[in-house]
Protein backbone atom coordinates (compact mmCIF):
# COMPACT_ATOMS: atom_id res chain seq x y z
CA UNK A 1 0.00 0.00 0.00
CA UNK A 2 2.86 2.25 0.96
CA UNK A 3 4.66 1.65 -2.42
CA UNK A 4 1.18 2.65 -4.04
CA UNK A 5 0.32 6.02 -2.20
CA UNK A 6 3.89 6.46 -3.27
CA UNK A 7 2.82 5.89 -7.32
CA UNK A 8 0.06 7.80 -6.79
CA UNK A 9 1.96 10.96 -5.47
CA UNK A 10 4.66 10.95 -8.15
CA UNK A 11 2.07 11.19 -10.92
CA UNK A 12 0.20 13.64 -8.97
CA UNK A 13 3.19 16.20 -8.54
CA UNK A 14 3.59 15.02 -12.32
CA UNK A 15 0.70 16.80 -13.79
CA UNK A 16 0.82 19.19 -10.75
CA UNK A 17 4.74 20.72 -13.07
CA UNK A 18 2.75 20.33 -16.03
CA UNK A 19 0.11 22.56 -15.32
CA UNK A 20 3.09 24.60 -14.16
CA UNK A 21 4.67 25.04 -17.17
CA UNK A 22 1.22 25.19 -19.15
CA UNK A 23 0.43 28.40 -17.51
CA UNK A 24 -0.24 31.45 -19.53
CA UNK A 25 3.00 33.38 -19.14
CA UNK A 26 3.84 37.67 -20.06
CA UNK A 27 6.98 38.89 -22.06
CA UNK A 28 10.17 38.47 -19.79
CA UNK A 29 11.75 41.80 -19.19
CA UNK A 30 15.36 39.60 -19.47
CA UNK A 31 17.46 40.39 -22.35
CA UNK A 32 19.05 37.72 -24.10
CA UNK A 33 22.23 37.00 -26.13
CA UNK A 34 22.82 34.54 -28.77
CA UNK A 35 25.26 31.58 -27.00
CA UNK A 36 26.29 30.91 -30.88
CA UNK A 37 27.61 34.48 -32.28
CA UNK A 38 30.82 34.63 -33.51
CA UNK A 39 33.39 36.38 -31.55
CA UNK A 40 34.06 40.08 -33.51
CA UNK A 41 36.51 39.86 -36.16
CA UNK A 42 38.95 42.54 -37.44
CA UNK A 43 38.54 43.31 -40.40
CA UNK A 44 40.68 46.53 -40.80
CA UNK A 45 42.35 49.38 -39.13
CA UNK A 46 41.76 53.28 -40.15
CA UNK A 47 45.34 54.57 -40.27
CA UNK A 48 44.89 57.24 -42.08
CA UNK A 49 46.80 60.77 -40.45
CA UNK A 50 43.77 62.99 -41.64
CA UNK A 51 41.20 60.18 -39.46
CA UNK A 52 42.07 60.92 -35.92
CA UNK A 53 38.69 60.50 -34.41
CA UNK A 54 36.19 58.50 -36.40
CA UNK A 55 32.63 59.44 -35.02
CA UNK A 56 30.40 57.86 -37.73
CA UNK A 57 30.27 54.82 -40.22
CA UNK A 58 27.98 54.29 -42.95
CA UNK A 59 27.91 51.88 -45.73
CA UNK A 60 27.35 52.89 -49.13
CA UNK A 61 24.76 51.44 -51.24
CA UNK A 62 26.66 52.63 -54.92
CA UNK A 63 29.85 51.45 -54.09
CA UNK A 64 29.71 47.89 -52.72
CA UNK A 65 32.52 47.18 -50.24
CA UNK A 66 32.80 50.49 -49.31
CA UNK A 67 32.56 52.56 -46.11
CA UNK A 68 32.01 56.48 -44.85
CA UNK A 69 33.64 57.90 -42.42
CA UNK A 70 33.41 61.76 -40.25
CA UNK A 71 35.79 62.84 -37.42
CA UNK A 72 34.60 64.36 -34.68
CA UNK A 73 34.11 68.14 -33.14
CA UNK A 74 37.06 70.42 -34.80
CA UNK A 75 36.91 69.28 -38.25
CA UNK A 76 35.92 70.80 -41.65
CA UNK A 77 33.45 69.40 -43.77
CA UNK A 78 34.30 66.49 -44.93
CA UNK A 79 33.41 62.49 -45.67
CA UNK A 80 36.11 60.29 -45.98
CA UNK A 81 35.29 57.04 -47.96
CA UNK A 82 37.02 53.85 -47.00
CA UNK A 83 38.11 50.37 -48.60
CA UNK A 84 36.24 48.26 -45.95
CA UNK A 85 38.54 45.39 -46.59
CA UNK A 86 42.37 47.28 -46.78
CA UNK A 87 40.63 50.88 -44.08
CA UNK A 88 42.67 52.89 -46.90
CA UNK A 89 40.77 56.03 -47.92
CA UNK A 90 39.56 55.61 -51.57
CA UNK A 91 38.32 59.36 -51.62
CA UNK A 92 38.06 62.51 -49.39
CA UNK A 93 34.03 64.34 -50.10
CA UNK A 94 34.25 67.86 -49.19
CA UNK A 95 31.33 70.04 -49.08
CA UNK A 96 31.13 74.01 -48.29
CA UNK A 97 29.36 73.96 -44.80
CA UNK A 98 30.86 75.29 -41.34
CA UNK A 99 30.16 72.37 -39.19
CA UNK A 100 30.15 72.54 -35.23
CA UNK A 101 29.75 68.54 -34.07
CA UNK A 102 29.20 66.58 -36.62
CA UNK A 103 28.93 63.08 -34.94
CA UNK A 104 26.80 60.69 -37.04
CA UNK A 105 26.43 59.37 -40.76
CA UNK A 106 24.01 57.58 -42.87
CA UNK A 107 23.20 56.51 -46.77
CA UNK A 108 19.80 56.30 -47.48
CA UNK A 109 18.17 53.90 -49.73
CA UNK A 110 18.58 56.56 -52.98
CA UNK A 111 22.43 56.83 -52.22
CA UNK A 112 22.13 60.11 -50.40
CA UNK A 113 24.99 60.49 -47.45
CA UNK A 114 23.65 61.90 -44.08
CA UNK A 115 25.74 64.09 -42.45
CA UNK A 116 24.58 64.43 -38.55
CA UNK A 117 25.80 67.79 -36.75
CA UNK A 118 23.73 66.89 -33.62
CA UNK A 119 26.89 67.12 -31.17
CA UNK A 120 26.19 69.18 -27.89
CA UNK A 121 28.25 68.51 -24.88
CA UNK A 122 27.02 71.60 -23.32
CA UNK A 123 23.31 70.89 -24.05
CA UNK A 124 23.38 74.81 -25.17
CA UNK A 125 22.57 75.02 -29.14
CA UNK A 126 19.44 76.45 -30.45
CA UNK A 127 19.39 74.38 -33.11
CA UNK A 128 21.14 71.20 -34.86
CA UNK A 129 21.88 70.22 -38.94
CA UNK A 130 21.73 67.45 -40.76
CA UNK A 131 23.48 67.73 -44.41
CA UNK A 132 23.01 65.97 -47.24
CA UNK A 133 25.17 65.26 -50.26
CA UNK A 134 24.74 62.56 -53.46
CA UNK A 135 27.63 59.16 -53.51
CA UNK A 136 29.52 60.05 -56.16
CA UNK A 137 29.44 58.09 -59.33
CA UNK A 138 33.28 57.42 -58.88
CA UNK A 139 35.57 57.45 -55.88
CA UNK A 140 37.42 60.05 -56.01
CA UNK A 141 37.88 63.54 -53.81
CA UNK A 142 35.37 65.82 -54.83
CA UNK A 143 33.36 69.03 -53.86
CA UNK A 144 29.92 68.40 -53.93
CA UNK A 145 27.09 70.67 -53.39
CA UNK A 146 24.70 70.31 -50.36
CA UNK A 147 21.83 70.46 -48.68
CA UNK A 148 20.93 72.11 -45.05
CA UNK A 149 18.36 70.65 -42.43
CA UNK A 150 17.68 72.55 -39.54
CA UNK A 151 15.92 70.70 -36.44
CA UNK A 152 15.10 71.83 -33.30
CA UNK A 153 14.13 69.28 -30.24
CA UNK A 154 10.49 69.93 -28.20
CA UNK A 155 11.60 69.69 -24.97
CA UNK A 156 15.06 71.91 -25.23
CA UNK A 157 18.39 71.05 -26.19
CA UNK A 158 20.30 67.59 -26.17
CA UNK A 159 23.33 66.08 -26.97
CA UNK A 160 22.94 63.25 -29.27
CA UNK A 161 25.36 60.94 -31.55
CA UNK A 162 23.13 58.82 -33.53
CA UNK A 163 21.17 59.00 -36.71
CA UNK A 164 19.10 56.32 -37.97
CA UNK A 165 17.55 56.05 -41.32
CA UNK A 166 14.39 53.69 -42.10
CA UNK A 167 15.22 51.95 -44.89
CA UNK A 168 11.87 51.49 -46.63
CA UNK A 169 10.97 55.31 -46.32
CA UNK A 170 14.29 57.51 -45.21
CA UNK A 171 12.53 58.90 -42.46
CA UNK A 172 15.21 60.13 -40.14
CA UNK A 173 15.16 59.45 -36.27
CA UNK A 174 17.83 61.10 -33.68
CA UNK A 175 18.85 58.96 -30.83
CA UNK A 176 20.28 61.59 -27.70
CA UNK A 177 23.29 60.64 -25.41
CA UNK A 178 22.23 61.13 -21.79
CA UNK A 179 25.36 60.61 -19.13
CA UNK A 180 22.65 60.44 -16.50
CA UNK A 181 18.97 59.49 -16.99
CA UNK A 182 17.21 57.81 -20.37
CA UNK A 183 17.28 59.51 -23.25
CA UNK A 184 14.99 59.88 -26.57
CA UNK A 185 14.43 58.93 -29.67
CA UNK A 186 12.86 62.06 -31.73
CA UNK A 187 11.48 61.59 -35.33
CA UNK A 188 11.93 64.06 -37.84
CA UNK A 189 9.26 65.29 -40.14
CA UNK A 190 8.49 62.80 -43.11
CA UNK A 191 9.17 65.77 -45.47
CA UNK A 192 11.63 68.21 -44.21
CA UNK A 193 12.06 71.23 -45.62
CA UNK A 194 14.83 73.49 -45.85
CA UNK A 195 13.39 76.97 -45.38
CA UNK A 196 13.00 77.68 -41.69
CA UNK A 197 13.37 74.95 -38.91
CA UNK A 198 12.24 71.59 -38.49
CA UNK A 199 10.42 70.82 -35.28
CA UNK A 200 11.71 66.94 -33.99
CA UNK A 201 8.60 64.61 -32.19
CA UNK A 202 9.70 62.48 -29.19
CA UNK A 203 9.02 58.74 -30.09
CA UNK A 204 9.46 57.05 -27.09
CA UNK A 205 12.25 56.67 -24.65
CA UNK A 206 15.83 55.58 -25.71
CA UNK A 207 17.15 51.94 -24.07
CA UNK A 208 19.20 52.17 -21.19
CA UNK A 209 22.93 53.07 -21.85
CA UNK A 210 24.66 56.10 -23.41
CA UNK A 211 23.79 55.63 -26.54
CA UNK A 212 26.65 56.40 -29.45
CA UNK A 213 25.70 55.48 -32.47
CA UNK A 214 22.72 53.61 -34.03
CA UNK A 215 21.95 51.81 -37.61
CA UNK A 216 18.99 49.96 -38.81
CA UNK A 217 19.26 46.67 -40.20
CA UNK A 218 18.14 45.85 -43.84
CA UNK A 219 14.55 44.38 -42.70
CA UNK A 220 13.98 47.65 -41.34
CA UNK A 221 12.19 45.52 -38.54
CA UNK A 222 15.55 45.82 -36.34
CA UNK A 223 17.86 49.14 -35.40
CA UNK A 224 21.57 48.02 -33.70
CA UNK A 225 22.83 50.38 -31.01
CA UNK A 226 26.30 51.22 -29.94
CA UNK A 227 27.36 52.12 -26.52
CA UNK A 228 31.11 52.71 -25.13
CA UNK A 229 30.64 48.48 -23.96
CA UNK A 230 28.65 46.72 -25.93
CA UNK A 231 26.14 46.54 -28.93
CA UNK A 232 21.97 46.04 -28.49
CA UNK A 233 19.51 45.04 -30.73
CA UNK A 234 16.06 46.73 -30.91
CA UNK A 235 12.58 45.47 -31.58
CA UNK A 236 11.53 48.90 -33.68
CA UNK A 237 7.84 49.46 -33.14
CA UNK A 238 6.15 52.25 -31.19
CA UNK A 239 7.48 50.64 -28.39
CA UNK A 240 11.27 50.18 -29.55
CA UNK A 241 12.59 47.39 -27.13
CA UNK A 242 15.77 45.95 -26.49
CA UNK A 243 15.44 42.03 -27.20
CA UNK A 244 19.06 41.13 -27.26
CA UNK A 245 22.60 42.31 -26.34
CA UNK A 246 26.04 41.53 -27.04
CA UNK A 247 29.74 42.53 -25.55
CA UNK A 248 31.57 44.52 -27.98
CA UNK A 249 35.66 45.09 -28.51
CA UNK A 250 37.28 47.13 -25.96
CA UNK A 251 37.69 50.87 -26.74
CA UNK A 252 35.73 53.57 -26.47
CA UNK A 253 32.65 52.63 -28.86
CA UNK A 254 31.60 55.12 -31.35
CA UNK A 255 30.59 53.74 -34.29
CA UNK A 256 28.27 50.76 -35.54
CA UNK A 257 26.94 50.03 -39.06
CA UNK A 258 25.73 47.48 -41.24
CA UNK A 259 28.05 44.96 -42.38
CA UNK A 260 28.79 42.61 -45.17
CA UNK A 261 25.91 40.50 -45.10
CA UNK A 262 22.29 41.27 -43.25
CA UNK A 263 22.92 40.09 -39.77
CA UNK A 264 26.53 41.18 -39.22
CA UNK A 265 27.47 44.59 -38.35
CA UNK A 266 31.01 46.79 -37.82
CA UNK A 267 31.45 48.53 -35.15
CA UNK A 268 34.44 50.97 -34.41
CA UNK A 269 36.32 53.57 -31.62
CA UNK A 270 37.52 56.57 -31.27
CA UNK A 271 41.23 57.53 -31.68
CA UNK A 272 44.47 57.37 -34.02
CA UNK A 273 44.51 54.21 -35.91
CA UNK A 274 41.25 52.65 -34.74
CA UNK A 275 40.61 49.26 -35.37
CA UNK A 276 36.98 47.94 -37.30
CA UNK A 277 35.57 45.06 -36.20
CA UNK A 278 32.68 42.38 -37.86
CA UNK A 279 30.17 40.91 -35.49
CA UNK A 280 27.07 39.05 -35.97
CA UNK A 281 23.96 41.71 -34.53
CA UNK A 282 22.82 40.22 -31.29
CA UNK A 283 19.80 37.83 -31.63
CA UNK A 284 17.40 36.18 -29.46
CA UNK A 285 18.37 32.77 -28.37
CA UNK A 286 14.95 31.24 -29.06
CA UNK A 287 13.48 31.50 -32.20
CA UNK A 288 9.95 33.04 -32.79
CA UNK A 289 8.22 34.30 -35.79
CA UNK A 290 8.93 37.22 -37.85
CA UNK A 291 6.91 40.36 -37.53
CA UNK A 292 5.38 41.37 -40.72
CA UNK A 293 7.41 44.11 -42.71
CA UNK A 294 6.50 47.51 -41.29
CA UNK A 295 8.63 50.30 -39.94
CA UNK A 296 6.32 50.65 -36.93
CA UNK A 297 4.99 47.39 -36.32
CA UNK A 298 1.62 47.11 -34.22
CA UNK A 299 1.18 45.59 -31.58
CA UNK A 300 -1.38 42.17 -31.68
CA UNK A 301 -5.13 42.96 -32.43
CA UNK A 302 -7.72 41.67 -29.75
CA UNK A 303 -9.05 38.84 -31.61
CA UNK A 304 -5.99 37.45 -32.07
CA UNK A 305 -4.64 37.56 -28.61
CA UNK A 306 -8.06 35.98 -27.03
CA UNK A 307 -7.73 33.06 -29.72
CA UNK A 308 -4.00 32.32 -28.25
CA UNK A 309 -5.32 32.93 -24.53
CA UNK A 310 -8.26 30.96 -25.19
CA UNK A 311 -6.12 27.86 -26.06
CA UNK A 312 -3.85 28.12 -23.51
CA UNK A 313 -6.72 28.32 -21.57
CA UNK A 314 -8.45 24.66 -22.64
CA UNK A 315 -5.09 23.04 -22.37
CA UNK A 316 -4.93 24.79 -18.86
CA UNK A 317 -8.16 23.52 -17.86
CA UNK A 318 -7.67 20.22 -18.59
CA UNK A 319 -4.61 19.48 -16.77
CA UNK A 320 -5.86 20.75 -13.73
CA UNK A 321 -8.53 18.69 -14.10
CA UNK A 322 -6.62 16.13 -14.51
CA UNK A 323 -4.01 17.04 -11.39
CA UNK A 324 -7.65 17.42 -9.25
CA UNK A 325 -8.76 13.28 -10.29
CA UNK A 326 -5.70 12.04 -9.27
CA UNK A 327 -5.62 14.06 -6.22
CA UNK A 328 -9.19 13.00 -5.37
CA UNK A 329 -8.32 9.36 -6.15
CA UNK A 330 -5.27 9.29 -3.78
CA UNK A 331 -7.64 10.54 -1.23
CA UNK A 332 -9.94 8.02 -1.94
CA UNK A 333 -7.56 4.54 -2.08
CA UNK A 334 -5.08 5.88 0.63
CA UNK A 335 -6.92 7.36 3.18
CA UNK A 336 -9.33 4.39 4.27
CA UNK A 337 -6.41 1.86 4.33
CA UNK A 338 -4.61 5.02 6.28
CA UNK A 339 -7.53 4.77 8.85
CA UNK A 340 -7.84 1.05 9.36
CA UNK A 341 -4.66 0.43 9.94
CA UNK A 342 -4.61 3.23 12.84
CA UNK A 343 -7.91 1.17 14.80
CA UNK A 344 -5.76 -1.88 13.95
CA UNK A 345 -2.96 -0.56 15.64
CA UNK A 346 -5.21 0.86 18.79
CA UNK A 347 -6.58 -2.68 19.26
CA UNK A 348 -3.40 -4.43 19.41
CA UNK A 349 -2.33 -2.28 22.08
CA UNK A 350 -5.51 -2.22 24.30
CA UNK A 351 -4.94 -5.68 23.81
CA UNK A 352 -1.46 -6.58 24.90
CA UNK A 353 -2.31 -3.47 27.84
CA UNK A 354 -5.70 -5.09 28.85
CA UNK A 355 -8.04 -2.26 28.32
CA UNK A 356 -11.28 -2.55 26.39
CA UNK A 357 -11.49 -1.85 23.40
CA UNK A 358 -13.10 1.26 22.33
CA UNK A 359 -17.25 1.00 20.85
CA UNK A 360 -17.33 3.42 18.19
CA UNK A 361 -20.01 4.99 19.37
CA UNK A 362 -20.63 8.47 20.30
CA UNK A 363 -21.77 9.67 23.71
CA UNK A 364 -25.12 10.42 23.88
CA UNK A 365 -25.83 13.95 24.85
CA UNK A 366 -26.79 15.25 28.35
Amino acid sequence: MTRLRTAFALVGATLCTLAGVALPTTASATVEADPTAAAPKKLFTINDDRIKESSGLAKSVKHPGTYYTVNDSGDTGRVFAIDGTTGKVEAVLRFGAKVTDVEALGVDRDGTIYIADIGDNKASRDQIEIYTIPEPATLEDADLKYHQFDFKYPDGAHDAETLLIEPGTSQLYIVTKELKGTGGIYAAPPAPSRQGTNDLSKLAPSPPGIITDGTFMPDGQRVVLRTYTDVATVAWGETPTVVARGAAVLGQGETVAVGPTDNTVLVGSEGANSAVYQMTAPAKAVTSTPPSASATPKPATTSDSSNSDSGKSHNLRWIVIGASLFALIITVVTFPPGRRERRDRQAENDRLTGQSPPTGHRRPHV
